[in-house]
């Protein structure tokens, strides 16, 4: 045998999303580099880690035995730097944190000063579907979660974060167009999703269902990023949060509806499952944001009330 730690975490990658594509995705690898290093570390064993059929990635048995192992050699060598750093005084080890998409405006505000004060901390902060990131909190692979709606068949602990504020926007060409009138919008356009199991889904089929509207047409985005610019292009209407349209709706191309539904709001929150088992690091981590979210909230957040 003469693998490397690089393709054990190649592999691993591989195993916790059953997919080359996301697997570089998540190590910042192209898809042909992630392939070769698997391939190398396949031909090492005589049976199959894994099989293809159609175009989806499944570990076999044998897989998720080497896996077991791997995993256990990471966390040893880890263990071992970890270490090193304990002797000389400092917080060290690996914190995970799962986020969906619009998490990227909030997490890394609440996670900077904190990191940045403790070099030998490790941070690995995974973006992805909500419904990827609740799994990965329900199979223990991340320490916490950042999530805006709790999933309600988990048993959690959470810290309160920010609030998340979403509104009913169009660009200022169809803003203007029709004269702010929403139900001529409406009748015109398609209103634009979120992919189902998403909160802001979630939250505009509410808003939906509330005001008894049906659009002439919906069109689905995997992305609040994909949507916001779908948004600006002008192929329709939408609800999205605020943190994600700073800037556009400051330079006036997302215009944001004054109507008395909107802002709807749910609240960004940091979870851990129950009885996990937290790490010197990790329950470090959530001391410091008990003690500062107020001052990131008002250093970093406070240009929120001038729409809310």
């Amino acid at each position: 045998m003469n693998y490397t730690l690089h393709q054990l975490n190649v592999f691993l990658a591989i195993v916790d999303h059953q997919s080359i594509t996301k697997a570089a995705q998540q190590l910042n690898l192209s898809q042909p580099a992630v392939s070769i290093q698997f391939k190398n570390f396949q031909d090492q064993f005589s049976l199959p880690l894994t099989e293809i059929i159609g175009k989806k990635v499944y570990i076999t048995d044998f897989g998720y035995e080497i896996a077991k192992a791997a995993r256990n050699i990471i966390f040893e060598v880890e263990e071992i730097n970890y270490k090193i750093q304990q002797f000389k005084g400092l917080l060290t080890g690996r914190i995970r944190i799962s986020m969906v998409s619009t998490g990227k405006y909030v997490m890394p505000y609440f996670i900077s000063d904190f990191f940045t004060s403790h070099q030998g901390l490790d941070l690995f902060l995974d973006t992805n579907r909500k419904a990827d990131v609740v799994e990965a909190l329900k199979q223990n692979q991340t320490d916490f979660a950042l999530l805006s709606i709790m999933p309600p068949h988990l048993d959690l602990e959470e810290i309160e974060l920010l609030p998340n504020h979403l509104f009913l926007v169009c660009n200022s060409s169809i803003w203007n167009q029709f004269d702010q009138n929403l139900q001529q919008i409406l009748q015109r356009y398609p209103f634009l999703l979120r992919e189902e199991g998403s909160a802001t889904r979630y939250i505009a089929e509410k808003y939906l269902a509330k005001n008894k509207i049906k659009p002439t047409k919906k069109v689905e985005f995997s992305s609040n990023e994909a949507l916001k610019q779908a948004i600006l292009a002008g192929m329709g209407i939408s609800i999205l949060p605020l943190l994600g349209m700073k800037d556009q709706i400051n330079d006036g191309s997302i215009q944001i509806f004054p109507i008395d539904e909107v802002p709807v709001g749910t609240t960004w929150r940091l979870v851990w499952l129950k009885n996990k088992s937290l790490s010197p690091a990790a329950r470090a981590f959530l001391n410091y944001l008990s003690e500062e979210k107020v001052n990131i909230q008002n250093k970093h957040f406070e240009w929120i009330n001038n729409y809310i």
